[in-house]
């Protein structure tokens, strides 16, 4: 049974003989190991390009910036994994990365379709207010949260989300998109009644977007820089164990609301 049109598997990515490693149309061994950075490799493979070097330099700062923030939900329940099964680091792996969803690291996605929206509006000739203003209320008109605005700790402003346009503006990008993340955090407050700050899950699209960035391919920044988080969080872990202990903390603090034994 066929599900699809292609009757035929293919791919640009990459292909191999007993001789060489294709990745791109670049021989793996002569030309990209050891010449290029595991950020612009990741680039080549997505995009087929090599990154320009504005296009490194914010790719690698969006992948700094999200690797690693504390005992976050992610980390957690790799560590608590681990701590179960000690000989499967790849399973504590993917148990943190399976959390990557529309609230924990997925927004950027989310936030990237409604700056992208917003931004065909402009292009064809609305105000960036009258855009952002059409967009967001169509969402809130549709009952869907305004993603990449608010954090439950960086009550301001997340202190990561002007240093990634900092790096933009400094790297030459397409600031289009920081603007548009700009214009929705001034009218936040406006169109749906809370003030809510940019966070870095709405900075992370903002630069991207304008480094030409796909789209579709957001939520991989996130995916694959927390993977590096929580791979130094599961070396700590065999140093240091806390799975358990983080077990025993939501045991010690647990209410029971069920029904007393008949």
């Amino acid at each position: 049974m066929k599900i699809g049109k292609s009757t035929v598997p293919t791919t640009a990515i990459c292909t191999s003989n007993a001789d060489t490693i294709v990745v791109r149309g670049h021989d793996l061994a002569r030309d990209l190991i050891g010449k290029v950075s595991f950020v612009d490799h990741f680039f080549l493979l997505l995009t087929g390009r090599t990154p320009t070097t504005g296009q490194s330099t914010v790719l690698n700062a969006t992948l700094v910036a999200i690797a690693e923030h504390g005992l976050v939900p992610s980390v957690q329940a790799a560590r608590m994994t681990f701590a179960a099964a000690p000989d499967a680091m790849q399973g504590a792996v993917a148990a943190g990365i399976l959390g990557c969803g529309s609230v924990i690291l997925g927004a950027s996605e989310t936030a990237g379709r409604l700056f992208s929206e917003i931004d065909a509006l402009v292009q064809q000739g609305q105000s960036l207010t009258a855009a952002a203003t059409t967009v967001k209320s169509a969402w809130k008109t549709a009952r869907k949260p305004i993603p990449g605005y608010g954090h439950p700790q960086h009550k301001q402003r997340d202190p990561r989300v002007d240093a990634l346009f900092a790096v933009a503006a400094t790297a030459g990008t397409d600031l289009r998109f920081i603007d548009i993340a700009r214009e929705v955090e001034s009218l936040t407050a406006s169109l749906i009644g809370k003030d809510l700050r940019l966070n870095v899950s709405g900075a992370i699209p903002a630069v991207l977007l304008g480094a030409g960035f796909p789209l579709e391919a957001l939520k991989g920044v996130p995916i694959l820089a927390r993977t590096a988080g929580l791979i130094a969080h599961l070396y700590e872990e065999l140093q240091q164990p806390i799975g358990f202990a983080l077990t025993y903390q939501a045991t010690r603090e647990l209410q029971y609301t069920g029904e007393a034994v008949k």
